[in-house]
């Protein structure tokens, strides 16, 4: 392959509210059975990409357990593999990663002892399929020094909390506006781009350079107008978890029947660390209606358009309607929840009623589970 890649998973997120309390954007369990940043992993090995560097910064501790084999995604080889960065303190940089452009720039050689000549820069909280062949051929042909992969947002989304992009008829960016409160645009920048090697390195160096730390804003918007930077288009399913709301909705686009499908019944595949865990269980008087059951749970009581993640107790009497339900919960006799995900470990007490409002409610119990 000529590219290799990079995965920017290192981001503190705000807008993700307790779920990023514990864990890195990156490591936010999805569908059932993944991590968010699987998705990703999974287009680089089925794109051929063969080196790929996970940059990890934010409560990284269980985003490093979960790439701490990497034959899940067949990067278990002797040239190239998995490689996954956290900062480091050296004699001449005391610095955490201040942005996605010094993220890369305190890893520099990787990139300088690297032989492909292009990289594909990735962010870890995409949930998308895209073959990165396409891009970098569409990248080659267009003699542009970034291609940058955009969404055409549906009619009404709010975008104001991505990057917008406006292109002329020929694909080049005339401009870029990231986070505008108003904007005519509804193509959104996917945080996916392609560039040559070289090119980086030297774009990389002059932020250094000049006390610049961010990809977006350092390097995209500050050079639109003396560079050649075009647009490909996705034209299938994109979302990004960067947000609680966006976060419960991408779950909840699972239990459609055309994204499950695309997802993990068309080639390629969508891989993921395996856990040896038995099937799940349907006790008698357990009813399910439209959800993802994992592997590990005891069902009892009564679930509806939900996800619930592994090992998981529903008990007797309990009802769960349009829920994420997340790995390790305890939820006891007869409790009611609606409209909520229920963080990892959780436990529910009996009889406990929790949601049911239009918002989505993050509950996070920490109740001692064996005095029940």
């Amino acid at each position: 392959m000529r590219a290799l890649g990079i995965v920017l998973a290192g981001g503190n997120n705000s807008r993700m509210d307790l779920l990023s309390q514990k864990r890195a954007i990156g490591a936010m369990p999805m569908a059932g059975s993944y991590r968010a940043i699987d998705f990703t992993l999974s287009n680089m090995t089925n794109s051929h990409i063969q080196k790929v560097a996970v940059l990890t910064q934010y409560n990284a501790w269980s985003l490093n357990e979960h790439l701490s084999s990497s034959k899940w995604w067949d990067f278990g080889r002797k040239q190239g593999g998995l490689y996954v960065f956290t900062p480091s303190i050296t004699s001449d940089n005391g610095f955490w990663y201040r942005g996605t452009a010094d993220a890369i720039a305190q890893n520099i050689s990787f990139l300088k002892k690297s032989h492909e000549p292009y990289v594909i820069i990735t962010s870890g909280d995409g949930i998308y399929k895209l073959d990165y062949n396409k891009v970098l051929e569409e990248h080659v042909e267009s003699g542009a020094d970034m291609t940058i992969v955009c969404k055409e947002m549906p009619e009404g989304t709010d975008v104001s909390a991505y990057g917008v992009v406006t292109a002329d008829d020929f694909g080049r960016i005339t401009d870029f506006q990231e986070k505008p409160v108003n904007s005519e645009s509804r193509l959104v920048s996917t945080g996916i781009y392609v560039i040559r090697r070289r090119l980086l390195i030297q774009l990389i160096e002059n932020c250094v350079a000049e006390d610049q730390y961010d990809i977006v804003s350092d390097i995209i918007i500050r050079n639109k107008n003396n560079r050649k930077f075009n647009v490909f288009k996705l034209d299938s399913y994109w979302r990004n978890v960067a947000s609680v709301d966006n976060y419960y909705a991408a779950n909840m686009d699972f239990l459609k029947p055309e994204v499950f499908d695309f997802f993990f019944k068309q080639y390629p595949d969508v891989y993921s660390k395996v856990e040896d865990l038995p099937p799940a269980k349907y006790n008698p008087g357990s009813e399910i209606r439209n959800s993802l059951i994992s592997s590990g749970c005891i069902i009892n009581g009564y679930v509806e358009n939900s996800v619930v993640f592994k090992q998981a107790y529903i008990g007797n009497n309990v009802k769960i309607k349009n829920s994420i339900i997340l790995n390790d919960v305890y939820i006891g006799d007869g409790a009611v929840i609606e409209n909520c995900i229920v963080e990892s470990h959780s436990t529910i007490n009996p009889g406990d009623k929790l949601g049911g409002e239009e918002k989505v409610t993050i509950v996070n119990e920490k109740n001692f589970r064996y005095g029940i």
